[in-house]
């Protein structure tokens, strides 16, 4: 209840601050756990995807956002925890293994999960080659992934800004991926490399991107 209440007071206000132009909605499987699998701009992406895509989206935000103080603090994680994110520890092995444990178990649980899989946001808008956390999700959970490519979140809430800016913001939803031809490879090295790096392909496709640090298949140029 405390989800629907929010997003009937949040969309109405993201869309008069955002004008959203949403592409790709029919690409999300509505009966079915699904990872939505991201380009990563703004502190507000979590917020926009959720409340763009036509069906609840859970997402892992950093146990931080949930302890903040004073007025932003207390909006920061008002904001969360109505969205329905789940607070995570991060930078250590153990926690980044826990973190995709508490998404596999919000996968078999039917719910579609977003994630970022470049792991965090870019500082030069440049797309990064992605963490193969994604790979092993898709693959354990044998749930199909759709790209996402987010535009014009970075003007909305730049890095160190505290409060939202009016701006434009672009949301595409990609076609559904499937691996069958990587079922059952959750655990190899090269499997979990090849699926994360199709979903890479995707996503800088959908964004238009430069990439950083690794390059496009020719066959995607």
């Amino acid at each position: 209840m405390f989800y629907v209440l929010a997003t009937f007071v949040l969309r109405p206000l993201f869309f008069v601050l955002c004008r959203p132009h949403i592409t790709g909605r029919e690409n999300v499987p509505l009966d079915r756990p699904v990872i939505l699998a991201s380009n990563h701009l703004s502190f507000i992406d979590s917020i926009v995807i959720p409340l763009t895509a036509p069906r609840r989206v859970a997402y892992l935000a950093k146990a931080e956002y949930f302890t903040g103080r004073g007025f932003s603090g207390w909006v920061t994680r008002t904001l969360f925890t109505a969205l329905g994110a789940y607070p995570v520890e991060r930078e250590t092995h153990r926690a980044a293994q826990s973190a995709l444990d508490t998404a596999l178990g919000i996968l078999r649980d039917g719910t579609a999960f977003g994630l970022y899989p470049e792991g965090t946001r870019s500082k030069d808008g440049r797309l990064a080659r992605g963490k193969t956390g994604v790979a092993w999700l898709a693959l354990t959970a044998d749930c199909p992934v759709v790209p996402v490519a987010v535009h014009g979140t970075d003007r909305v809430q730049p890095v160190g800004a505290s409060w939202p800016r009016p701006h434009r913001v672009t949301i595409t939803f990609g076609k559904p991926l499937t691996f069958p031809e990587h079922r059952g490879q959750a655990n190899r090295n090269r499997a979990r490399r090849e699926v994360t790096d199709r979903i890479m392909v995707a996503i800088a496709e959908l964004s238009g991107q430069e990439t950083a640090g690794w390059d496009l298949p020719r066959e995607a140029v």
